[in-house]
């Protein structure tokens, strides 16, 4: 553990000199451009740590933040990486920015590159501000996610798999089975001795016992559920079709026309409906015959 602490601070520490010393090579051209867009002697000194500064900022939020915030911390690390890039390219092909002796706000000959090339200059102190400030912010709100611990975190897994069965399983038990010696058959044998009689005064004394009679719970009649069989059904006459329309006719013989219906008749009757139909229409036709 201790030789990977000093690893990763060897490592470190050569990063650190690894940027000091790109940024002394870029300090310079900085400097340049920034006197060539009017900068004063002040103002050209600072102006390499507002750009490579920002730079190393970005990079430092890299390693802190995460997700969406990350994203934009290494969009702004790119961005002034390139805009570097291309200030000391401009610095290598400009022989009098090393002399200071190009003209004012004078960075290209075509003067489309020349503006593109003043904007990009002057703009780098404005962006660093605006997004120096964000960085910080996002750095300073950033709250990092808890590490759980593998090894806790293993020993769960591991207690939770053992426990899966939620009902062991019973041990078998064995019955503790005595066996009885079996009764041996023997003759009855007759006693020589005569039993002394016991004095009545000292026989015991029997209570009468008590019957109470149980009253018996009588179930209560359940309710018949389904067909009932034919073997259960109460045998019933048949009835003729004559005699179904004897009794039909004694029924029926105060009814009116208007209540002499198949449903009434079937009800009185106690018949079938196709029965009570054609008792209905033979009753009606004889009502008819009979006004007639």
């Amino acid at each position: 553990m201790n030789l990977h602490r000093k690893g990763r601070a060897a490592l470190v520490l050569a990063l650190v000199v690894v940027v000091a010393m790109a940024f002394r090579v870029s300090w310079n051209a900085l400097r340049d451009i920034a006197g060539a867009i009017g900068a004063d002697d002040t103002a050209a000194r600072l102006y390499p740590f507002v750009v490579d500064g920002l730079m190393a900022l970005a990079l430092i939020a890299t390693l802190v933040l995460a997700g969406r915030d990350r994203t934009f911390a290494l969009r702004v690390l790119a961005a002034y990486t390139i805009a570097s890039l291309v200030l000391n390219y401009v610095h290598g092909l400009v022989p009098e920015l090393h002399g200071r002796t190009v003209d004012w706000g004078r960075l290209a000959d075509w003067d489309p590159a020349n503006w593109a090339l003043v904007l990009l200059a002057t703009s780098l102190p404005v962006g660093s501000i605006y997004f120096g400030s964000d960085l910080v912010a996002k750095v300073l709100h950033h709250r990092p996610t808890p590490i759980e611990n593998t090894d806790e975190s293993t020993e769960t897994v591991r207690n939770r798999s053992s426990s899966d069965l939620t009902v062991s399983t019973p041990v078998p038990i064995t019955r503790n089975v005595t066996v009885l010696p079996r009764p041996v058959a023997v003759g009855f044998l007759k006693s020589t001795v005569t039993a002394k009689p016991i004095p009545a005064t000292e026989q015991p004394t029997t209570a009468p016992i008590e019957r109470r009679a149980a009253a018996a719970e009588s179930p209560r009649p359940r309710s018949a559920t389904g067909r009932v069989p034919e073997a259960a059904r109460t045998p019933r006459q048949k009835r003729t079709p004559d005699e179904l329309l004897d009794e039909a006719r004694k029924a029926t013989a105060d009814w009116p026309d208007a209540k002499l219906t198949a449903e009434g008749i079937r009800r009185e009757v106690r018949t079938s409906p196709a029965n009570a139909r054609a008792l209905r229409d033979t009753l009606r036709a004889e009502r008819g015959a009979q006004v007639a």
